[in-house]
């Protein structure tokens, strides 16, 4: 593929990049598992035969497919493959989700690719479904990259949740998605021409601290970026901060007037309450956004009335405590900040969270119904790498049926 700058590729385009940033790495036989090179080179000395290979992931997925079928087509056109899920679908655990055949001693170098590039984008499209169904009316960009190893994996998780965005749309129509990501290389995998950037702790840094200052920097020196997105906890001051934000946008630059938009980004650290909250007040709030009064009452509301009785040991029951009640980005933070930009007439300005928001923390702020516009994340990528692990088995050698003993299961459709 013509080498082509981010901002001219599509979708299409940047999973034909995904392919060809995968190979040119080194040649296959130097990426591949060596006994699969070992193996290629004794069936080319003793007989070629055609094998059909069964793919699947041992826990349930979203198919996120094309990228793996295209780097097999890519190194072996003759392949003829047969998938049984198209990009989207749910896949039970188990379940086949392809099947490539031809011969064995162009394929067999061949696997240890495919594996790769099936069980991440896979999972992370599962995951990143899962988010999106839970917060429907928020829009999703892909912070990903600073947890990535390098530009492979970053565009193969991009790939993921792209699919796994798409599949949500598709089940609920309310859903926003994710629209773009922080890098220029994966922002085709949204539709985007480029990267999407707010700001980092570092600007405000470089501003002596002053939130407000870095805001006004932004804004002169990016004058087209018609989102403007203030980081708003670096001196612990939530609301203060805020609201010093945006009376400047709406009261003195009036930026509203030209277009523009004003989002203020949570991200308190983890280890604190944001200002004006502590845990007891952050149960206050909660309870009242919810109209539910005590603590335990409203982990019911969220979690349903069997939250207890399927949870003797409290485990789930505190992990969404600390979502709802916690230190760091919790829904009390969320709120709170809502209510206090509403009591000062600043309904217009947008809601923008980040910190931590995997499939579990996105469905526990869904259900209490957090008034979230914007999640900034890149906790769609797999929890543990040991569920990304796809496996190939061969189940036909010249077309005779044949697999290891306990994987008869493939043999069915």
């Amino acid at each position: 593929m013509t080498s082509k700058n981010s901002e001219s590729l599509s979708r299409d385009e940047a999973i034909d990049r995904l392919v060809e940033v995968s190979l040119g790495a080194a040649p296959v036989s130097q990426m591949t598992d060596k006994y699969f090179t070992n193996t290629r080179m004794i069936v080319e000395a003793n007989g070629d035969v055609e094998v059909t290979y069964a793919v699947f992931l041992r826990r349930r997925c979203i198919a996120a497919l094309e990228a793996a079928e295209r780097l097999i087509k890519a190194i072996v056109p003759e392949a003829e493959i047969t998938r049984f899920y198209p990009d989207g679908d749910i896949v039970p655990a188990e379940r086949k989700l392809m099947e490539v055949r031809g011969p064995m001693s162009k394929l067999s170098e061949v696997e240890t690719l495919l594996l790769q590039k099936t069980g991440f984008p896979s999972v992370s499209a599962a995951n990143a479904y899962e988010m999106c169904t839970a917060l429907p009316g928020a829009a999703f960009i892909d912070m990903h990259a600073r947890h990535g190893s390098g530009i492979d994996m970053n565009m193969l998780a991009a790939y993921g949740a792209s699919v796994g965005s798409a599949a949500a749309r598709k089940a609920n129509k309310e859903v926003r998605g994710f629209i773009g990501s922080s890098q220029d290389v994966t922002a085709p995998m949204f539709g985007a021409k480029a990267g999407i950037g707010t700001m980092p702790h570092a600007l405000v840094g470089y501003t002596d601290g002053d939130v407000l200052k870095a805001t006004q920097l932004f804004n002169e020196r990016l004058p087209h970026i018609d989102h403007l997105v203030a980081l708003v906890d670096f001196n612990g001051k939530e609301l203060t901060d805020s609201l010093r934000t945006a009376d400047w946008f709406f009261n003195q630059a009036k930026l509203d007037e030209q277009g523009k938009t004003l989002g203020v980004r949570l991200d308190t650290h983890g280890g604190r309450f944001a200002e004006g909250l502590d845990y007891d007040k952050s149960i206050e709030t909660v309870g009242r956004w919810l109209d539910v009064d005590g603590e335990y009452n409203i982990v019911e509301y969220v979690l349903g009335p069997r939250a207890f009785q399927l949870d003797p040991g409290n485990i789930l029951v505190d992990k969404v405590r600390r979502v709802l009640f916690g230190s760091g980005v919790s829904v009390a933070n969320i709120i709170c900040t809502r209510g206090v930009l509403d009591k000062a007439g600043f309904n217009k300005a947008q809601i923008v969270a980040s910190s931590g928001f995997s499939p579990q923390k996105c469905q526990i702020m869904g259900a209490a119904r957090a008034p979230i516009d914007t999640v900034g994340t890149g906790s769609f990528l797999p929890a543990t790498l040991t569920e990304t692990y796809a496996t190939a088995d061969i189940i036909a050698y010249n077309g005779e049926p044949r697999v290891k003993l306990g994987r008869e299961f493939l043999f069915e459709r």
